[in-house]
C-alpha cells in the first residue's frame, strides 16, 4: 500500500534550511536554533488541551488507575523517559505511569523496523497489562497516523476509558481516535522529515507539562519543591535536605535531624517541622488529607 506522506506538515520541507548544508557551521546551528524557538510557541497553542488532560489523568490516578504512554521509535522513547522519571522524582509506584514501545523493550535502543505498522500489536500490549477502563492511554505519534498506536486507543476507546492523542499534525487519524487530542504544529523540521527534532521537543515539552500537571494535582509537590522525591543516593539525600530547609527555614543540622527520624520522607518531616507535631501524628494528618501538605497545614 502507497503511503502518501505530501499532507502531513512534519513531512514538508523548510524553506528556511533549503541551504543548511553549504553554510558555515555557525550558521548552521543558528538555523537549528531558530527553528527550534517556534517549539514552546507550537506547544502554548495547545495550553487548554493540555489542562483537561491533566485534570482527566489526575482523577483517574487518584482513583487507582494508570496512566500508560504509547509510542514507536522517539516517540515511544520519549513516553518511556517520561514515565522512568517519575518513580524517583515523586515517589510513584512504577507501574503507575508506564510506557509502551512498538517493538517491544528491544526498540528503545535499536530501531525495529515495521513495528510501528503493527496496529494489532498495539492493542495486544494493552492487553497484556492489563489496561482496563480506570487506566488512561496517552497516544504519541508526530505524523498522527502510526497504526500501532492509533489502533490501542481505538480499542481504549470501546472499552470506555479516557483516549489522549500527541501529534504534530493537524486532524490527524490520532486526533480523530482520541477523546482529548494535542497537536502543536511546529511546521516542517530542519531537515526534512527528521521528526526527533522539532516534532520530538514538542512531544517532550507536552509530556513533561502532563506528568509534572499530574504529580503536582496528587499533592507531590509542595509550593514547587518535589517533597516526594526518593533520596536514594548521595545526591538526592543532598537534595532532600535542601528541600526541607527551602520549605522550612530551619537550619541544615535540624532539617539532617528530623530526615534521619522519617527515613528521609521529605514530606512528612517538612509537616512535622511546620506543624510541630510528631512522627505518628504528623502521618495521621498527611493521611486524612491524602498526602497534600496545604490541606494537612490547614486542617490541623
Amino acid at each position: 500500500m502507497e503511503l502518501n506522506l505530501s499532507k502531513l506538515i512534519t513531512e514538508g520541507r523548510n524553506p528556511n534550511t533549503m541551504n543548511i548544508d553549504c553554510v558555515s557551521t555557525d550558521e548552521m546551528i543558528k538555523m537549528i536554533n531558530e527553528e527550534d524557538k517556534k517549539v514552546a510557541l507550537a506547544v502554548e497553542n495547545e495550553i487548554s488541551n493540555i489542562a483537561r488532560a491533566v485534570d482527566a489523568i489526575a482523577e483517574k490516578l487518584r482513583e487507582g488507575g494508570r496512566l500508560i504512554y504509547m509510542g514507536a521509535g522517539t516517540s515511544g522513547r520519549i513516553g518511556i523517559l517520561d514515565a522512568s522519571e517519575c518513580p524517583p522524582t515523586y515517589g510513584t509506584d512504577p507501574s503507575m505511569v508506564q510506557g509502551l514501545i512498538a517493538g517491544g523493550q528491544s526498540a528503545i535502543l535499536k530501531a525495529v523496523e515495521g513495528a510501528e505498522d503493527d496496529g494489532p500489536r498495539g492493542v495486544q500490549d494493552l492487553k497484556d497489562i492489563n489496561f482496563n477502563i480506570k487506566d488512561v492511554v496517552v497516544g504519541i505519534a508526530a505524523s498522527g497516523r502510526t497504526p500501532y498506536v492509533v489502533s490501542a486507543l481505538e480499542y481504549a476507546n470501546d472499552m470506555g476509558a479516557i483516549t489522549i492523542g500527541v501529534s504534530c499534525n493537524p486532524n490527524s487519524d490520532l486526533a480523530e481516535a482520541s477523546q482529548i487530542s494535542i497537536a502543536p504544529i511546529v511546521g516542517p523540521e530542519v531537515v526534512t522529515g527528521s521528526t526527533r527534532m522539532k516534532a520530538a521537543t514538542a512531544q517532550k515539552m507536552v509530556l513533561n507539562m502532563l506528568s509534572t500537571g499530574v504529580m503536582i494535582k496528587l499533592g507531590k509537590v509542595y509550593q514547587n519543591l518535589m517533597v516526594d522525591m526518593q533520596a536514594s543516593n548521595l545526591k538526592l539525600v543532598e537534595r532532600a535536605i535542601r528541600i526541607v530547609i527551602q520549605a522550612t527555614d530551619i537550619s541544615r543540622k535540624e532539617a539532617e535531624e528530623v530526615l534521619k527520624e522519617t527515613e528521609y520522607d521529605v514530606k512528612l518531616a517538612i509537616l512535622m517541622i511546620e506543624s510541630k507535631l510528631s512522627k505518628e501524628d504528623a502521618r495521621k494528618l498527611l493521611d486524612v488529607n491524602h498526602g497534600y501538605i496545604r490541606k494537612a497545614l490547614t486542617n490541623i
